[in-house]
């Protein structure tokens, strides 16, 4: 603990399917109970949780700033992280989730501030994806197709995500992408790519159950395009984790993939939805973060 004994919350209310204001109570309370002197500051616009952070890492006296959201949210605070001394932690209040999840931070607010009191820093990876950060799973194609047009009709969720997925699956195709991974080129029909930092991108659904987040290697998941016959199994797979053993799944891992198309391909940065574009240069970046983790957390290894 920094001596000090001062962290930084960065808040964005619009996460998830509602923000209760009672979360910044049991935030006060928790720090109170540590004998650490809590800020509360409030994002306005997308991106402004990158420059809070920013002021934070400048000001160099929070022992941790930690983004409060979804993981939209901890990526923007991860931009001004990565690659500094600062420590960075999660308290999931998004729709999805898929980070906190994998690190094994609780999901209820309540339960997350506990782990505070036994808590680790890990050194955690990160990637980039044409230059831009990622720090848990990016994706090209369906997933990135659905990105694009998650939310924009105000309405977040699993619920809202699931009837979006099942609109949409049917009029989207297979496409054709040529792959290097590490130097190995090969082409191949696919459906979406995941590039995956950890496991899953929220809600449990595995899309990369083997994947770590500290092994300095990104599991790259090409998903065929299932038959609707088979969507139930492929379903049940992915949320037991066991996505690995479906037919329509190949999961290979590396740490410099570039990626071409024959015409621009919707994709995501953690969740959220990018121009399209249509070539790609994936880069790891091993140990680039500072996380802090429930001192149990299995993402160690």
């Amino acid at each position: 603990m920094n001596e000090n004994k001062k962290v930084l919350f960065i808040i964005n209310k619009y996460s998830g399917t509602g923000y209760q204001s009672k979360v910044e109570g049991a935030i006060l309370s928790q720090c109170d109970k540590l004998g650490m002197e809590a800020t509360l500051a409030f994002t306005k616009s997308r991106g402004h949780a990158t420059e809070l952070a920013h002021q934070g890492t400048a000001d160099k006296k929070y022992e941790t700033i930690f983004a409060v959201g979804g993981d939209g949210t901890v990526n923007e605070v991860a931009k001004a992280i990565v690659h500094t001394n600062q420590v960075m932690g999660i308290l999931p209040c998004g729709s999805g989730n898929g980070l906190a999840r994998h690190l094994g931070i609780p999901i209820k607010i309540k339960e997350a501030l506990l782990t505070m009191e036994s808590s680790t820093i890990i050194a955690m990876d990160s990637f980039r994806v044409n230059n831009q950060l990622s720090i848990n799973v990016s994706g090209i194609g369906f997933d990135g197709h659905i990105a694009g047009l998650f939310g924009k009709d105000g309405k977040r969720g699993l619920m809202s995500y699931s009837k979006l997925v099942l609109k949409e699956f049917l009029r989207y195709k297979e496409f054709e992408v040529t792959i290097q991974i590490d130097g190995m080129s090969f082409q191949q029909n696919a459906f979406m790519i995941a590039f995956a930092n950890s496991s899953q991108f929220g809600n449990n659904a595995h899309i990369a159950p083997h994947a770590s987040v500290c092994d300095g290697l990104l599991d790259v998941s090409l998903i065929r395009k299932i038959p609707l016959h088979q969507i139930a199994g492929f379903t049940t797979k992915m949320f037991s984790g066991q996505l690995h053993r479906s037919a329509f799944t190949e999961i290979k891992k590396g740490k410099e993939i570039s990626l071409t198309f024959e015409k621009p391909m919707p994709y995501h940065i953690d969740g959220e939805g990018q121009s399209p574009q249509r070539a790609f240069t994936v880069q790891m970046q091993p140990g680039s973060i500072y996380m802090l983790v429930p001192i149990n957390s299995k993402s160690k290894v």
